[in-house]
């Protein structure tokens, strides 16, 4: 049996005034500014480390989340997905491991770093058991996965606005902060079950980018939490310097490599210039080679026999002389024959960059505003054919891609390829004149 540490108050109706409990309810539920002194930030520190040390539910949460975030991949449901963000577990421990970090506390670290990991564990595993289950299911339309595989700038806008809001209202306040705490974890959660389910699925861009866009989230929110306690107050002590020097240059070298722009992103790795591939696919209507039928002029061969016209005159003694035979002489000469003529006409291919605004690439679809076929990442090199079409008055282009060995064909916006249009500057061959000069 245990009893109660609260102490015992008697059954007066009117508590006198040193006990109203007001001014210590104010105080239990926001503080108004972070003690200065040595011993008062040893102190909230020392309470803060209590309050953000992991606890059992959070891997119980991280496993319902891990299941409902797969199930929402799989139905490519944003309902889903909503709903697995919503029973995620409060992110407090990550801000334990901020604290760990400017307390130079090596065991703290630990244990908020490894509760962090075996939490991400469980809702990978989510993840890719239903990753697993899309190889036995007819083809899906899986839009979802790829988008959370991808680095997008808004994403990142509202995190580090969610990552500052929940560090000051954990430090100034003891209420949950509930609000920020899902904006971090639809950071986090959110690309390590994708790249679970891109795994379990097979399918390709989405393992292990997604793993990199959850470290690169990751390295982002620890800088702008650690600065955040900073901008506080709170301090750090001698061996929390040194380890807030080393997150700091361990993060700033992540987010350097891991966002540097250009083709060769370690997000988009497996982009490569593609390399022609021979293969029995169909050719565009450009590329076919027109032929002119072979024409023959023949003329009748009239025969080369001269026609002789012989006539006689009389004489006055009577005799007859002959008068001189005119001779008219026809020369047919052989029929001129036109040789078969062949135009190749080369179409000169057109080559782009996709080059998309926002997030790391472009989505490359079936047909013109159709079904999804896979994101192709900034820098990848397209080659345009050269028919386009409009839908809702938006320009697609007709291209294909060599990816991993394999000819690509589909369709991108416009607006998301750079490209330059080649003046067209075609002129045929003169055709041979074949003829005939008669022999005197």
């Amino acid at each position: 049996m245990s009893f109660s540490d609260e102490p015992i108050i008697p059954s007066d109706p009117t508590p006198p005034p040193a006990q109203d409990p007001r001014p210590r309810r104010r105080r239990a539920t926001r503080r108004d500014s972070i003690p200065k002194d040595a011993e008062g930030q040893a102190a909230l520190i020392s309470e803060l480390a209590r309050r953000a040390y992991p606890s059992f539910e959070l891997f119980v949460f991280s496993l319902a989340c891990g299941a409902i975030l797969g199930l929402g991949f799989l139905l490519d449901s944003q309902a889903v997905l909503l709903l697995g963000i919503l029973v995620t577990p409060l992110m407090i421990p990550w801000v334990g491991f901020l604290l760990a970090i400017l307390t130079g506390s090596p065991r703290f670290l630990f244990e908020t770093l490894m509760a962090l990991l075996i939490s991400g564990v469980l809702v990978f595993l989510g993840g890719l058991l239903t990753g697993l289950i899309v190889r036995f299911l007819p083809e899906y339309t899986l839009a979802d996965v790829y988008t959370h595989s991808r680095l997008w700038i808004p994403e990142l806008v509202v995190l580090v606005i969610g990552a500052i809001t929940l560090v000051t209202s954990f430090a100034r306040s003891e209420t949950r902060p509930f609000l920020p705490s899902v904006i971090i974890a639809y950071a986090f959660y959110m690309p390590i079950s994708a790249g679970g389910f891109g795994l379990g699925s097979g399918l390709a861009g989405i393992w292990p980018q997604a793993i990199l866009v959850f470290v690169t989230h990751f390295a982002l929110v620890s800088v702008v939490g650690l600065l955040t306690l900073f901008v506080l107050g709170l301090r750090p002590s001698t061996s929390g310097i040194i380890f807030s020097g080393a997150a700091f240059l361990l993060f700033a070298v992540i987010l350097i490599f891991l966002m540097r722009p250009g083709p060769q992103s370690t997000v988009d790795a497996n982009i490569s210039t593609p390399t022609p591939v021979a293969q029995s696919s169909p050719l565009p209507a450009s590329s076919v080679t027109p032929s002119l039928p072979a024409t023959t002029i023949s003329s009748p061969r009239p025969s080369s026999t001269p026609i002789v016209f012989a006539t006689a005159s009389s004489t006055p003694n009577g005799t007859v002389s002959p008068s001189p035979v005119p001779l008219t002489l026809e020369v047919t000469l052989p029929a001129t024959e036109t040789p078969t003529v062949t135009l190749t006409i080369e179409v000169t291919p057109i080559f782009g960059t996709v080059s998309a605004d926002e997030g790391g690439g472009a989505n490359l679809r079936e047909t013109p505003n159709g079904k999804y076929l896979m994101t192709l990442g900034n820098g990848m090199i397209v080659e345009i054919y050269p028919d386009f079409r409009q839908v809702n008055n938006v320009t697609w282009l007709h291209i294909f891609v060599t990816r991993n060995g394999e000819r690509i064909e589909g369709w991108l916006l416009e607006s998301t390829v750079n490209y330059a249009t080649p003046e067209p500057n075609f002129e045929p061959s003169t055709t041979p004149t074949v003829g005939i000069t008669p022999a005197p």
